[in-house]
């Protein structure tokens, strides 16, 4: 029997998804019970969404009382068994039933009672984990309640850092409101006055991961660490980055349905999906033409600012550009004027529609990638799977993943600019330009892209490692 895991998260594919942390708990429990080392099972809130498209299939499991300050707060466990892993689901009329997963003013309170409600059922699970591996600040609270109270012996705590933007900040008099448990265990749980759920699986678990090597360097130091890096000081020998991997079965251009002509290194095929959504979008068709795409949020995160300071400029060339996006009302507004100043070479889709992400991704050349940060980035992952080459600022997951092209050697996989700087990223997009225009420069480097293989295979054979070592009995795993 294997090494028993559970995952703790607040969102996970497919039931449930905002971003990227959805896509690992969906498929790093996969990938890891391929192997009979490892049982890994996942528990998530039970949202409105999830009920509305998954409660038929659910078996009850049992229900108990968890004490969120002076009341008690009935949480129903849920089961169910999909594609071979087992997921349990906390329900709650009061925390959970309600539109959308994030944002609403008691959240705090929402994942304190999660929290709670995950360690709280424990003992009565059919299932007694070695390891509780919880996802971000909504699941970092479940690392402390399992270290103070104990609920399975010798059970060992990891906890996984995706964005340590966001921390999860409750006022510090809810301690006593909410948490129900000793005064002598607030310090771990504080950070500046207030409390602050990502600080606590910091503190209370036995080993911290992120989610690239880059980002675990750089969350370290006072520019990226969000005012948390002096932590990583006292915790800095417990920190490993482990890249994330991309699902290759969802992110297969040979079997993508949402695509008009499959392939696998085609160029021919990839020039016919440029050309389909040449004539979708309203562009000039011309399978020549070189097509840089960008599919992101629009928020700050994203290096926007950067593209619109050089965007009209860089349109002055024999390019395409197609953005697919939807965020904040700055963004928006500029890329719909940027269309309509640019109408003949920019299409901005200002929403998100999956079946077109895919036709994007197959029809681009380059993908643009210029973040702030980036703790890993699914994206340029995806775009290398559908043989776009991504041009990206080396940060976190980014720096990474995209290796430089290097022309004397012919080695690289893209292209990158250092300084978050809207004049280097000019001038690596012309560069890009002049490689696509150099049919044995841009062979090389296609060579290079049809290589990239970022499965989650070696990356859940890190893992599998990192939970065999927490109790001193280190082996491969894989």
């Amino acid at each position: 029997m294997g090494k028993k895991i559970l995952f703790v998260a607040s969102e996970c594919s497919p039931f449930v998804k905002t971003g990227g942390l959805a896509d690992v708990v969906g498929s790093l429990p996969q990938e890891l019970n391929k192997n009979e080392k490892t049982d890994v099972r996942v528990i998530l809130p039970l949202y409105q969404e999830i009920i509305a498209n998954w409660h038929s299939q659910m078996e009850l499991v049992t229900s108990i009382q968890v004490q969120v300050g002076w009341r008690n707060q009935e949480a129903t466990i849920y089961q169910l068994v999909h594609q071979g892993i087992h997921y349990y689901f906390v329900g709650s009329d009061y925390y959970f039933e309600r539109k959308g997963i994030y944002g609403y003013y008691d959240d705090g309170e929402r994942f304190v009672f999660f929290c709670r409600a995950v360690i709280e059922a424990l003992p009565v699970l059919d299932f007694q984990p070695d390891v509780l591996h919880a996802h971000d600040w909504q699941a970092g609270l479940a690392v402390a309640f399992a270290k103070i109270s104990d609920p399975v012996k010798d059970m060992k705590t990891v906890f996984t850092i995706h964005n340590i933007k966001y921390q999860g900040i409750i006022p510090k008099d809810a301690y006593q409101e909410l948490f129900n448990i000793p005064e002598e265990h607030i310090g771990g749980l504080e950070w500046n006055g207030l409390l602050n759920c990502m600080k606590s699986g910091i503190f209370h678990a036995d080993k911290i991961t992120t989610v690239s090597p880059s980002y675990a360097e750089e969350i370290q130091t006072p520019y990226y660490g969000e005012g948390l890096h002096p932590i990583f000081a006292e915790r800095r020998n417990d920190l490993i980055g482990i890249i994330n991997g991309v699902d290759l079965d969802e992110y297969n251009p040979m079997t993508d349905p949402h695509i008009t002509s499959n392939y696998k290194y085609s160029r021919i095929k990839k020039k016919e999906n440029k050309e389909n959504l040449q004539e979708k979008l309203g562009l000039p068709i011309d399978s020549e033409k070189p097509m840089y795409v960008m599919i992101t949020r629009l928020v700050e995160q994203k290096g926007l600012h950067l593209v619109q300071t050089i965007l009209d400029e860089f349109l002055q060339e024999d390019v395409q550009f197609v953005l697919l996006g939807t965020g904040d009302d700055e963004f928006e507004n500029f890329y719909f004027h940027a269309q309509q100043r640019n109408n003949q070479k920019l299409v901005s889709y200002l929403g998100f529609d999956e079946a077109l992400a895919r036709q994007i991704y197959a029809a681009s050349d380059f993908f643009v990638m210029p973040s702030l940060f980036e703790p890993c980035g699914l994206s340029q992952l995806i775009a290398l799977q559908y043989k776009s080459v991504p041009i990206v600022r080396e940060t976190g997951g980014l720096k990474d993943t995209v290796i430089p092209f290097d022309e004397t050697e012919e080695t690289g996989n893209g292209f990158s600019f250092s300084n978050y700087n809207a004049h280097e990223l000019l001038h690596i997009l012309k560069y890009s330009l002049a490689i696509y225009h150099d049919p044995t420069r841009w062979s090389a480097l296609l060579k290079n892209v049809n290589k990239s293989n970022f499965s989650w295979k070696d990356s859940a054979s890190e893992y599998a490692n990192l939970y065999q070592s927490l109790d001193g009995s280190f082996n491969k795993a894989y």
